[in-house]
């Protein structure tokens, strides 16, 4: 991901600010330092730290709420036929997401899009979560004292994170879910797909989510007047 200053974002209200590609960047190699740091000074705690982390880049890969991805169990992920290089964890059957008032978790499945997605729940799968003691209970993000971590947990680690390399503290939990559905938007994917992606009954609902980067807005100017050249050239071209 390419890099670009926190601070000259501006004022966002919370309920809209994302994290840019280079925000997003320095917020996971924030994350991965603080287990290295840890482990290198041969301090317990590293395990929590660890699951943090990949519960954060897992958030942003689905693009998940909160909830959702607390909620999440081994049994979630499966294997997609028409992606069989992520292995396993092709698909992510998400099975609490936002009800509407009165009904049951509307669920829906999440296709992978990233290797490094399915490689990194490969690896917390198999060599870091078994080591909690209560890994045995199924939830895909054990605590150290319970079956399933809790939302303080959460929400203090990311404000911490956050925080400590000078982010907008309008970000949250759900910056994660907004920067997938914008940064999959830049990146060509179809809107519609994006929209099933995450479970937006309407396509308006989904745009609200799309906010995106200064860099692509000129990208996307500078293809049109290209291609608006290049067509008006055509003529004279072939009159040559």
């Amino acid at each position: 991901m390419e890099h670009r200053g926190a601070r000259g974002r501006g004022r966002s209200r919370r309920g809209q600010a994302r994290l840019h590609r280079q925000e997003l960047q320095a917020f996971f190699d924030h994350a991965d330092e603080q287990v290295d740091r840890v482990r290198e000074a041969g301090r317990k705690g590293w395990l929590p730290i660890f699951r943090d982390g990949v519960l954060f880049k897992t958030a942003y890969a689905f693009g998940l709420r909160r909830n959702e991805a607390r909620m999440l169990d081994l049994v979630d992920f499966g294997h997609n036929p028409d992606g069989s290089e992520f292995g396993e964890n092709g698909v992510l059957y998400v099975r609490h997401g936002k009800a509407q008032k009165g009904s049951p978790p509307k669920r829906r499945s999440v296709l992978t899009v990233w290797p490094w997605a399915a490689e990194i729940l490969k690896q917390w799968d198999t060599e870091v979560r078994p080591l909690f003691t209560t890994s045995e209970a199924g939830a895909l993000w054990p605590s150290e004292r319970g079956p399933r971590i809790g939302f303080s947990q959460i929400n203090t680690r990311f404000a911490a994170y956050r925080d400590a390399i000078g982010l907008d503290r309008a970000l949250d939990f759900h910056s994660f879910r907004r920067s997938y559905v914008t940064h999959l938007i830049e990146d060509g994917w179809d809107a519609r797909f994006v929209q099933e992606q995450v479970g937006h009954e309407h396509a308006s609902t989904t745009s609200i989510y799309t906010c995106v980067s200064s860099d692509f807005r000129t990208r996307t100017l500078r293809r049109a007047l290209d291609a608006t050249l290049d067509a008006a050239l055509k003529p004279s071209r072939r009159k040559r």
